[in-house]
């Protein structure tokens, strides 16, 4: 009895000291006009969002990992609202929506996390984020003073709130939760609603600042956000952006690394050197917290893209790729840039700024604390030229539109135009669809094909008749992407186009988003809109014949509008049908009778489930038919070998849909933008960015490859299902491993680092050097390029220039070979003394890793 006694007074003081350690790390997040205050501590952050749902809970921990090896000292991620709450009170929080788990993986970490609960978020993600059925809730008007959708908002707001609490997750707690948002960027709209519009923003702070959570609300681009909430800024710069008022931190909860897709266009970049410039200015200014959107971009899987027409993948050209892996130079110079500004953190926080003019478009900010410590930020805004300025009685060299970090105001060590990060030669490696691993009994199989066509128009009973088209989205209320729209016209044998051989013409107009037009059970033509503008029209001579003939439109969403003043009113589908070349002249179709029957007759019987194929009679064969509309395809597959990401590569299918073992890939569609855009081949980074300023890949693909998240794949037995709307060749689809095949570096003497000041401080020797790593488990087997001197040309192409020290490739190799990683100092006596003098010398390497 005296032990057991003793027992529970030890473990009652245990319990008691955890319960006071957790209280210890338990503190309200405040703020003051230089930062938040978190734990009495003021704090200059790096931020990275990471939308769970768009990668896998498998991918996570890396992801999170990665974005701190990058200096993120935060995660942040939207709340979805139509992944959580499926119809009115069914919640689900399973998988990729496992919301906790993610937010537990970063506190586990040792990092911050802003939770941007909206929860409407727009993000390019379907319907932005609001589930679609409360758009049918009698009375329903999103975003505005609306009693129906203030409750629903509120309700899911408040179960957010209390899901977090109970898991401890606000920093109040002592979880990692630091900030939370309501809304999202509604001063672009909030005038588009009138007085309702500002008594709903009002309403909103409001209703999110009751909720007690111990941590900041913030309001994105709410240009009269309350004083209750911190208004932040979204954009691709943010250096001149003010906070309401002056008693509140410089916050930025968007910057724009890249950008997002849209089916049939280019693709977009964004210069790292710009990147940089874009994030050394705000801190520059005076900010404090800066989130990259994205970091990681991740994938729209299944039916989540918005837009309409965002591409399946949501790459985002971010830091972070969309299969997990770094994106270089630009994670690289990013991490080089975190490390020079947390080198001024003290400084910057700790003291007002020193603002000096140094030229018409050239200026410095110098922060001294009460200890005398020092930092500088010098930039050139010059989109052009080159500039050589005096600071402290020292001249400093800053290339145009670029900004040089001084953590002692004396010596740079970092400049956002010099990228020493190395570049990554990233492939897709291919690999054919290989059947289960043959037995020793059975031997080598050939892949064998199950295929389900579907007819044409009505499957099984009509789900309506109407005199008249019905919108689309309304109709299907985004169950399905698909709604048929059937009727039948009769043709005399006396029409003059049967006897001359002549076609008539179908004219289709539709608000959107695409269509495939069949006439007795011919695919005659698809048309579809963009990504700036859903309407089409579609003309195309069709073939019709003497007495009854059946048009079967197969009507598609791409996706739904994810924002704008009354975006949930926006409709899809046909609108106007004719047919011209009668003899007595164009027959409007409008009006007839118009069957409709909701979704694929394949998805009804659940063909994309891993369980799917009893519920109908499957084609097998070795063969698959192609150029066949509206096939299903199944077939099972081992993985592919190693341990590299997956991409499916659908170059040679048309348009359609895609799941591996019942899990949804997502929308699949290798349009191609037009060779009459413009690309570049190379992105000159200076002045301001835009979306189209640097993009690529005209008359390719928009997207080729679909990423198939490695966890999804059991070790043999995988089912993949392909839908096939118009045709195509499923034996050429293949898996593509995401393959990091090389590494380049092309650094000059003059190019500043941390490392290199750091190291200075020692001895008193500055010195420049050139870094290479391979991925884990390989090393560099080869070095194709070497030059010192004043090599030219970029990661792939480099060539000598007219200096250039014949011992190079050899310093390199000496140095390199063999190693998983190395560095080369330019400066160190490796290469030849006296190589032309008077230029400043470069060092340009591409090795291959293996």
């Amino acid at each position: 009895m005296k032990l057991s006694s003793c027992f529970i007074v030890i473990y009652s003081i245990f319990l008691f000291l955890c319960f006071t350690f957790t209280l210890s790390l338990a503190e309200n997040v405040t703020y003051d006009s230089h930062s938040l205050i978190i734990k009495g501590q003021h704090k200059l952050l790096i931020s990275a969002a990471i939308h769970y749902p768009r990668s896998v809970p498998a991918m996570w921990p890396g992801l999170v990992q990665t974005a701190k090896e990058g200096g993120a000292d935060v995660i942040e991620t939207y709340v979805f609202w139509n992944g959580h709450e499926l119809s009115p009170n069914n919640y689900y929080f399973g998988g990729r929506y496992d919301l906790v788990k993610f937010v537990k993986i970063v506190q586990e970490a040792g990092l911050y996390l802003i939770l941007r609960i909206g929860p409407f978020v727009a993000a390019e993600w379907n319907f932005g984020g609001i589930p679609v059925w409360l758009h049918y809730v009698p009375g329903t008007v999103f975003r505005t003073d609306n009693e129906p959708f203030k409750y629903y908002m509120q309700k899911f707001t408040t179960f957010i709130v209390n899901l977090m609490k109970q898991e401890k997750l606000f920093a109040s707690q002592g979880g990692p939760i630091i900030l939370a948002q309501i809304e999202n960027e509604y001063g672009y709209y909030e005038s588009g609603y009138g007085d309702a519009g500002k008594r709903y923003a009002m309403w909103a702070a409001s209703m999110a600042v009751s909720q007690n959570i111990g941590v900041p609300w913030i309001m994105c681009q709410q240009f009269d956000a309350p004083d209750t909430v911190i208004d932040t800024c979204n954009s691709f710069y943010c250096d001149q952006f003010k906070p309401l008022s002056p008693k509140k931190p410089k916050i930025w909860t968007e910057n724009w690394p890249g950008w997002f897709k849209t089916f049939g266009e280019r693709d977009p970049h964004r210069p790292p050197e710009d990147v940089a410039f874009s994030v050394a200015r705000f801190f520059q200014k005076g900010g404090s917290v800066q989130n990259y959107y994205m970091y990681h971009g991740g994938t729209n899987f299944g039916r989540t893209a918005g837009g309409p027409f965002i591409t399946t993948s949501y790459d985002y050209d971010a830091p972070i790729d969309e299969y997990g892996l770094p994106r270089f130079p630009k994670w690289g110079h990013l991490k080089d840039l975190h490390r020079a500004i947390k080198l001024c953190e003290h400084a910057l926080l700790n003291s007002e700024p020193i603002h000096i003019s140094l030229g018409p478009s050239q200026e410095a900010d110098v922060y001294t604390d009460s200890s005398g410590a020092c930092a500088a930020f010098i930039s050139n805004g010059d989109d052009k030229n080159d500039k050589t300025i005096e600071f402290r009685n020292v001249s400093y060299h800053l290339p145009a539109w670029s900004v040089s970090i001084l953590p002692d105001c004396k010596n740079v060590v970092f400049n956002t135009a010099k990228v020493r990060a190395q570049t990554t030669i990233v492939e897709m490696v291919p690999e054919d669809l290989q059947p289960p691993a043959a037995s020793p009994t059975t031997g080598v199989e050939a892949l064998k094909w199950e295929v389900f066509v579907e007819k044409p128009g009505i499957w099984g009973e009509a789900d309506f008749i109407k005199n008249d088209f019905v919108d689309h989205i309304n109709t299907t209320k985004d169950t399905t992407d698909y709604l048929w729209y059937t009727t039948s016209i009769f043709v005399n044998e006396n029409e003059e186009f049967l006897k001359n051989g002549s076609n008539p013409v179908l004219h289709i107009e539709s608000l959107g988003h695409a269509l495939h037009a069949f006439v007795n059970q011919e695919l005659e033509g698809s048309a579809s809109g963009n990504g700036t503008h859903s309407p089409f029209k579609f003309k195309k001579p069709i073939s019709l014949k003497a007495g009854k003939n059946e048009i079967a439109l197969l009507s598609m969403t791409l996706g739904l509008a994810t924002a704008g003043t009354f975006y949930e009113w926006r409709g899809a589908g046909p609108t106007s049908v004719k047919i011209e070349g009668f003899n007595n002249g164009t027959i409007n179709m409008s009006s007839y009778a118009w069957t409709y029957k909701i979704g694929l007759q394949g998805e009804h019987l659940g063909l994309y489930k891993a369980d799917g194929s009893d519920n109908v009679t499957w084609l097998s064969t070795s063969k698959p038919p192609n150029k066949q509309p509206l096939t299903w395809y199944k077939v099972v597959v081992d993985p592919p070998l190693g341990n590299e990401p997956v991409g499916l590569d659908m170059i040679h299918m048309g348009k359609g849909l895609a799941w591996l073992n019942g899990e949804e890939i997502g929308r699949y569609w290798p349009i191609k933008s037009s060779i009459h855009d413009k690309c570049v081949e190379e992105c000159d980074y200076r002045g301001k960015f835009l979306p189209n300023k640097c993009r690529t890949g005209c008359g390719e693909p928009t997207q080729r490859w679909y990423h198939v998240p490695r966890s999804w794949f059991k070790p043999s037995g995988n089912v993949l299902v392909i839908f096939e709307e118009k045709g195509g060749d499923p034996t050429k689809i293949q898996f593509s491993r995401r393959k990091i095949s090389g590494v380049c570096a092309l650094v000059a003497e003059d190019y500043p680092s941390v490392e290199s000041w750091l190291e200075s401080a020692n001895d008193n020797k500055t010195k420049t050097s050139a870094y290479l790593k391979c991925p884990e488990n390989t090393r560099i087997s080869t070095i194709k390029f070497a030059s010192f001197g004043t090599p030219t040309g970029t990661c792939g192409s480099y060539s000598n220039g007219d200096c250039h020290d014949p011992n190079s490739t050899s310093v390199v190799e000496k140095l390199c070979l063999n190693k998983n990683e190395c560095a080369i100092d330019l400066s160190g006596g490796n290469f030849s003394k006296g190589l032309c003098p008077t230029a400043t010398k470069k060092l340009a390497v591409e090795a291959v890793c293996s």
